[in-house]
């Protein structure tokens, strides 16, 4: 077994199709970007035949606003699970830092916490999470 990946990062960087009419990246993208995060982080660290038997959906999110980003800035995103599945739930959490020469800058500008719900590919139906689909995102 793999040593478990419980956080990931990726870097965002907002153009101008991510502009508002305030001038700075609109709130439907900072949702955008953490789907983003969160399926390349399941992609990139779970058993490939997982990625084969389960899709995740959103069930909830809630976003922490403390600033913003312009045209042609970037931030770090850094995605983490920090506990056990519940039934068919997990809980990610994912902060969006400023960038400076590719690290992360001071405290998160936007914070989510976001439930995601696994599902069976093949039915369509919820899936309690199995314990060796966790083992690859929780450190024990």
């Amino acid at each position: 077994m793999s040593d478990p990946v419980s956080s990931y990062r990726m870097t965002f960087t907002a153009g101008p199709e991510h502009i508002d009419f305030m001038g700075h990246v609109n709130n439907a993208i900072w949702l955008n970007w953490a789907q983003d995060i969160a399926t390349e982080h399941w992609e990139k660290a779970a058993d490939p035949a997982h990625v084969a038997a389960y899709l995740w959906v959103v069930t909830r999110h809630e976003i922490d606003y403390r600033g913003n980003i312009g045209e042609g800035e970037s931030v770090i995103a850094q995605t983490r699970i920090e506990k056990p599945p519940k039934g068919a739930r997990f809980e990610r959490l994912i902060d969006f830092f400023r960038e400076d020469g590719g690290e992360p800058q001071g405290k998160p500008i936007v914070s989510v916490r976001s439930s995601w719900a696994m599902i069976q590919r093949d039915t369509g139906r919820l899936a309690r999470v199995p314990a060796e689909v966790a083992q690859a995102f929780i450190r024990t």
